[in-house]
């Protein structure tokens, strides 16, 4: 009995996932998990250190992360995935060694990088963070050191997710993440009393070696080999040659970034964390909605792209169910911004002022999570096409307006950090809309408005169901009341009703989350109705997807519906 259930878990861990609804799903829910871990991870930084202080460790990613993620993200999302899944149908001996090549070129270029930029650190950051006082500086000159080198961890640690996601094991690197937000987690708990600020950063040391740990053994049973020397072969140079316009790309996303570093830390000390923070809340729905579902159609989309009707109907299909997902999400959270920041946040040390800030925060950032992840699955299938180019002009425009937008809300309209949210919002929508268009070009001949239909169905219900959720918010909160809505109490055709009775104290949690969840839940049920009012074709497709689901349909379905074709790639027939 121990061993059958020993074989079946060992199967749950190396079994594919063949088509993108089914990757996705798994994705989706890893992410969820991780997302929720990372709202975890925040509520506990937030309960053990003040805003400003944590201000201090977010700044200290800025240079870690911006080496990591042009060196990194640069390389396998656009150009890695796509070369190594399409030489591993051919040759599965040159695949695992372009892998090993990889890593040794990654960790080579990543340690002169990090050295460098270790070193003139201290130089750097009075550049890009020059609000903060110099004792500040130095605090966060010290915790940058020490994030280099966990992301060293990383640099390894993603070759293997490239490797996996490109054989179609998605579960594994998705667990990854949760790793990482547990030694954040723990780090932050059992050593904040002895080491301080430090804590969480051995924290993200310790998250970075899980998060490479385990996805280890099922890549080297997959065929995956350290080498000890280099080549630049032809996969090698073609990998280079795609990820160039990608890497540039990242670099002017990750200068956009730091020039966010640098506006918020003249707003105050605690800005940044207030940005961090409604950052963090924004990037669940894209995480779980946009992320997994771009990264689940990538092998699926390269192996289509000698068909344009097929990759067309794929990528759309795709796109629209999305945003079927993700508009409400992003309604939900502008409407229910202040109750969210609190009961994520919401501890002894973290200020009414704190809350109202990063709400604000958030739903100015909530505006682009539609965009975001449609960003992100319009730019993979430019990928899948082996053109990287198009979408990283677009990006690479879309930053420069971002900037730009960075100086108009910040030094001419004196705002407060919510403005670097709303130029990216705008910034995001701009590039989306570019890389719609340019895609329906490409695959269609032209841009005709009929095709953004779905898109405003989603649109309308969403704002619908927003609309009356943000009545029945006000309505029962007994603080609006008291200060906005008494009057109806005195008006003569409803002096009879007690209204009074119907309000919540919203200033106790548990009713805080009674109204929240309820508003919530009506809110749900109003966006499915009028979907279903609208005819929306994608709301048959997930409550299909929903009964396969509640009767042991299994997934076999996906996102280009019975007929998804995927070769199995050959080491798979093996395992």
């Amino acid at each position: 009995m121990v061993r059958n259930i020993f074989e079946k878990s060992r199967k749950i861990f190396d079994s594919q996932q063949n088509s993108i609804l089914s990757a996705a799903t798994i994705i989706m829910l890893m992410i969820v998990a991780s997302r929720v871990l990372g709202l975890v991870r925040q509520r506990i930084l937030a309960h053990f250190f003040s805003a400003s202080d944590l201000s201090l460790f977010f700044a200290a990613f800025r240079l870690p992360d911006t080496v990591f993620e042009v060196l990194v993200f640069g390389t396998f999302s656009s150009a890695f995935i796509p070369v190594f899944a399409k030489l591993a149908k051919n040759d599965e001996k040159d695949a695992w060694k372009l892998a090993g090549y990889i890593t040794n070129i990654g960790l080579i270029i990543f340690t002169i990088l990090a050295l460098g930029a270790g070193l003139l650190s201290g130089t750097l950051y009075k550049v890009i963070a020059p609000g903060y006082a110099p004792s500040d500086q130095l605090v966060i000159v010290r915790l940058t050191k020490i994030l280099f080198v966990a992301q060293g961890f990383f640099v390894v640690s993603y070759v293997l997710t490239g490797v996996l996601e490109s054989l179609k094991r998605f579960l594994v690197p998705a667990l990854a993440p949760l790793f990482y937000n547990l030694g954040i987690i723990f780090g932050t708990i059992f050593l904040s009393g002895k080491l301080g600020l430090m804590a969480p950063v051995v924290g993200v040391f310790i998250g970075a070696f899980s998060h490479f740990i385990i996805q280890l053994p099922l890549a080297l049973k997959l065929g995956f080999r350290f080498i000890p020397r280099l080549e630049l072969n032809e996969g090698v140079r073609k990998i280079g040659k795609l990820a160039l316009p990608r890497v540039i790309e990242v670099c002017f996303l990750q200068i956009s970034k730091t020039i966010e570093l640098f506006f918020a830390s003249l707003i105050s000390t605690a800005s940044y964390t207030y940005y961090t923070f409604g950052n963090t809340l924004q990037l669940l729905p894209v995480g779980i909605f946009g992320t997994s579902i771009a990264k689940a159609a990538l092998p699926t989309l390269s192996g289509l792209s000698d068909s344009k009707e097929d990759f067309s109907k794929a990528l759309f299909k795709a796109l629209f169910e999305m945003t079927f997902l993700v508009i409400p999400l992003a309604a939900f959270l502008m409407v229910l911004r202040i109750p969210v920041v609190r009961l994520v946040y919401g501890t002894d040390i973290f200020t009414w002022k704190s809350t109202i800030e990063t709400g604000w925060v958030l739903s100015a950032f909530s505006v682009s999570i539609v965009f975001q992840a449609a960003n992100a699955l319009l730019a993979r299938g430019f990928y899948a096409l082996h053109d990287t180019k198009t979408p990283v002009l677009t990006s690479i425009f879309s930053i420069i307006f971002i900037i730009t937008m960075d100086f108009v809300f910040i030094n001419i309209f004196h705002t407060p950090v919510w403005g670097l949210a709303a130029a990216f919002s705008i910034g995001s929508f701009l590039q989306s809309l570019a890389l719609f268009i340019l895609m329906n070009r490409r695959l269609n001949g032209g841009f005709g408005i009929a095709v953004l239909v779905p898109f405003f169905k989603h649109v309308s219900s969403s704002f619908a169901a927003g609309l009356v959720m943000y009545v029945l918010l006000k309505f029962f909160d007994k603080s609006v009341w008291v200060k906005r809505l008494s009057f109806l109490g005195k008006i003569e055709a409803t002096r009879d009703i007690a209204f009074e009775k119907f309000v919540l104290d919203t200033r106790y949690t548990v009713n805080l989350v009674i109204l929240t969840a309820l508003v919530a839940l009506i809110g749900i049920f109003l966006y499915l109705f009028f979907s279903f009012l609208l005819k929306t074709k994608e709301l048959r497709t997930f409550y299909n997807l929903f009964k396969r689901l509640i009767f042991g349909q299994g997934l076999g379905a996906s996102l280009i519906k019975e007929k998804e074709p995927i070769t199995p790639l050959t080491s798979d027939t093996d395992i």
